[in-house]
């Protein structure tokens, strides 16, 4: 804690020392933050200060200042997710607990697209990335968002949504250098006509190997390409998008281990969404979107899929005196066609799987000061059939600038393939259950947001997930089964103060417990204790200083405390994360971003020996857009 204290004290004496000059801090005031417009709460545009959620926005400008190169490093400024990188290009992110490599109660959205692989529902964050200068905002819910959003929206929601091709006009060149990696983008946005516009970028990223404890390399060099375009006609209201990305990433020659070849991991993937958007005569609104998900992974030490994913949805908005009705539809095709790798394998090695779902969720204004939102969602998957998500959430505003809400929602991560049909191809005994069923959480919420003056932002949420049927394995031979329960609690608060207009601070606190135990009956030999389940933080906290100096300086720099995880066991770090920025000319800017500045090194997730640790490291960029 002293390091911690220290890093404090040197952020806020550079802050206190810059903020006194003149300048605009950001592009949107505390009061414009507070009354931005979101839309993953409801599925309907609605102001921050009104949406009964623990919702967290990151900002495109908090992107910027915060030096990301990557979606998982920009994920980091939202204080309710964890976010522990793995090695140079792979993390486990998740909110609420049950983080891992392969977390799968958090569904993570990209402009309405799903993101995640339905061989085990999370998602692979190696294949997964976008050009961060276009990304408008990112929603990020903690708490269930299963009514609108489906199956799997347990634990949360991350929503990343990207600007319209209208608003990247011109060109933006970036390209940067420093320790452990390299990166450069392009990205040239153009008029088809009038109504319509378009833009089409490229990025390369190159992440060198990371080491571990002892000095030998991870071998987990990686070079990452990626390419794409969005094209937009008519207006917000009426119009159609059409988008679409490609990406290949190849690790280096991991050589062999006791005479099994490991060789180079191949990833590749291409994606193409299409959305029609209408506003009808009777004030009413209408949007399809249907979008196609192509990848392949090639590494032998795990498996060697490649799938294809169909997706359609048709959304219908209407008002009615004090109701605000959506209602919707969508359907879901998988297909895909896995190769053993050494340790996993699944039989039968192919399969297509189908989902249909419905819903409707009415929010009606009870008086002025009180709002009562009800809704639910039905979904059927090829596993376990119909499962149905309702969700009731209550919200009162007491005085302007305040909000008081609660809510009780029914949340299931529904079974996937790794759950059903997982096998082990040297020959051991652990298989998918063929009656796993879904893991089911009620939860029960309470939160509250302020705003004060224009000058502080404050929001905090109590939850409680009841969960049953978590899974887990039995006594040998060893099959996958729902054996576990519990409750899940805590606590997150964030805040925002803006001290003068040319300074800001941002921060947030996590707090959680877990009390789970063996259902009657279960078989488990490993139990609670199972790094799937329990491997998580009791706590967490970040702070965040921001300031502009003479308009064309920029100091920002980030603190986060993350306590240890008990199961494979980490110990608690703390990284201090610093970035300053010159605007050398209109259009031109210089900035140098150092991360873990006052720790040499640290491991944030995995076993020791042979996790990756994350070394102090230097990062230098010049972007130029016109």
């Amino acid at each position: 804690m002293r390091l911690a204290a220290t890093a404090i004290g040197l952020v806020l004496a550079a802050s206190t020392a810059g903020a006194q000059t003149r300048g605009a801090l950001a592009e949107l005031s505390l009061e414009e933050l507070a009354n931005l417009e979101v839309t993953s709460v409801s599925r309907l545009p609605e102001s921050i200060a009104d949406a009964p959620a623990a919702i967290y926005v990151i900002t495109r400008d908090d992107i910027r200042r915060s030096g990301a190169v990557t979606l998982p490093e920009a994920l980091r400024l939202a204080p309710s997710l964890h976010v522990a990188q793995i090695d140079s290009s792979q993390y486990a992110i998740s909110a609420r607990g049950f983080n891992n490599a392969i977390a799968n109660k958090l569904l993570v959205l990209v402009d309405g697209r799903t993101i995640y692989t339905p061989l085990f529902s999370g998602v692979f964050w190696d294949q997964q990335d976008v050009l961060l200068e276009d990304i408008e905002r990112i929603e990020v819910i903690s708490g269930p968002g299963g009514t609108l959003w489906g199956a799997n929206a347990v634990n949360g929601v991350i929503n990343v949504i990207t600007r319209s091709s209208r608003e990247t006009q011109g060109t933006l060149a970036s390209v940067g250098v420093g320790t452990g990696r390299q990166a450069a983008a392009f990205r040239y946005g153009g008029s088809l006509r009038s109504d319509a516009a378009f833009r089409v970028y490229g990025k390369a990223t190159h992440a060198e190997h990371t080491e571990r404890a002892n000095g030998t390399s991870a071998l987990d060099d990686r070079r990452w390409l990626q390419a794409g375009f969005r094209a937009d006609w008519g207006s917000v209201q009426n119009g159609v998008t059409l988008q679409g990305d490609a990406h290949g990433t190849r690790s280096e020659d991991r050589g062999s281990v006791a005479g099994f070849v490991l060789g180079r991991a191949e990833l590749t993937g291409l994606n193409l969404l299409g959305r029609w958007r209408r506003e009808l005569s009777t004030g009413s609104n209408l949007q399809l979107q249907a979008y196609v998900d192509h990848a392949r992974r090639d590494e032998n030490i795990l498996f060697q899929p490649e799938s294809d994913l169909y997706d359609v949805e048709l959304q219908h908005g209407l008002a009615r005196g004090a109701h605000q009705v959506i209602w919707g539809a969508g359907y879901r095709h998988a297909r895909d066609e896995v190769e053993d790798g050494i340790l996993v394998g699944f039989r039968p090695t192919s399969r297509s799987l189908n989902w249909v779902n419905t819903y409707v969720q009415d929010s009606v204004q009870l008086r002025d000061t009180l709002e009562l939102q009800g809704g639910i969602k039905f979904e059927r998957n090829d596993y376990s059939g119909w499962e149905y998500l309702p969700s009731v959430r209550l919200a009162w505003t007491p005085a302007a600038g305040q909000l008081l809400w609660g809510g009780v929602s029914r949340a299931v991560r529904a079974p996937a393939r790794l759950d059903r049909e997982v096998i082990n191809p040297l020959g051991g005994n652990v298989l998918g259950g063929p009656d796993f069923e879904s893991e089911v959480a009620t939860v029960y919420q309470v939160g509250y947001r302020s705003q004060l003056a224009g000058v502080i932002t404050w929001s905090a949420t109590g939850y409680l997930h009841q969960w049953d049927k978590l899974r887990s394995g039995s006594a040998p031979p060893v099959f996958i089964q729902n054996g576990i329960e519990g409750p899940v609690y805590g606590l997150e608060n964030w805040a925002a103060w803006q001290v003068w207009r040319a300074w800001r601070i941002t921060g947030g606190v996590t707090a959680f417990r877990k009390d789970l135990r063996l259902e009657p009956g279960s078989t488990d030999i490993v139990g609670i204790r199972n790094p799937q389940l329990a491997n998580d933080p009791d706590y967490q906290w970040s702070l965040r200083s921001s300031v502009t100096v003479w308009n064309s300086h920029e100091f920002d720099a980030m603190v986060r405390r993350v306590d240890s995880l008990p199961i494979t066991p980490v110990p608690a770090y703390t990284a201090v994360d610093a970035r300053y920025a010159w605007g050398v000319l209109d259009g031109f800017e210089l900035s140098v971003v150092g991360q873990n500045l006052f720790d040499e090194r640290h491991p944030e997730f995995g076993a020791a020996p042979g996790r990756s640790e994350l070394e102090r490291s230097v990062f230098v960029q010049a972007r130029w857009s016109r």
